[in-house]
């Protein structure tokens, strides 16, 4: 028992210093990117961004990104990536999110309101990224509301609009509009119930 309490000690005295270190690395590098990020945000494990030069991330306040593989004990497979891949690609972030592995790939325009959680590897991603192949369309904005709660391995594609308070099952692909303060679930994710 006592064993056990030292190992998990340990375990959090570790996690502390790897987040102190990797939010400083990334809060210089973000800055020198022309990455704009909101104080109190931490990272655990170095997350990817990438931005066209005339391309805009902007995160706000006390956000969590969760790059290292044991740091979600659910299981991250990936580091979480940020992308604004094209000259007009914004990217902006409220505050108090969380994100496990999360990639988000922005062409045109993706907004996540204030305490929005995103579960360990989800995509979300407004483009269908080969536009060379006639088969693909434009790429349509997505806006993720207030207080939503996106469940592992969930995908938004593009032009979809998830409502405020609303929760999105695990392994749903989220092709169209979801309202507010519902449950909804599958592929394609549809409402399940009402949550007011």
């Amino acid at each position: 028992m006592i064993i056990n309490a030292l190992f998990n000690v340990a375990d959090v005295v570790l996690w502390r210093m790897n987040s102190f270190f990797c939010t400083a690395c990334v809060m210089v590098t973000a800055t020198c990117r022309g990455i704009a990020i909101g104080g109190g945000s931490s990272f655990y494990g170095l997350p990817t961004f990438k931005r066209s030069r005339t391309g805009v991330i902007r995160i706000g306040k006390n956000n969590c990104f969760r790059s290292a593989h044991t740091s979600n004990l659910i299981g991250v497979n990936r580091p979480c990536i940020i992308s604004a891949l094209s000259a007009n690609a914004r990217i902006l972030i409220g505050d108090n999110c969380g994100f496990s592995g999360t990639v988000i790939g922005c062409f045109s325009s993706i907004i996540i309101g204030d305490h929005v959680k995103c579960g360990a590897n989800t995509l979300i991603t407004d483009g269908d990224w080969h536009p060379e192949d006639p088969r693909s369309s434009a790429p349509k904005p997505i806006v993720i509301g207030d207080n939503v709660w996106l469940g592992v391995n969930v995908t938004v594609m593009k032009g979809v609009i998830i409502g405020a308070n609303s929760l999105i099952g695990a392994g749903s692909i989220v092709t169209r509009d979801i309202p507010p303060n519902v449950i909804a679930a599958g592929n394609p994710c549809k409402v399940i119930r009402s949550i007011v």
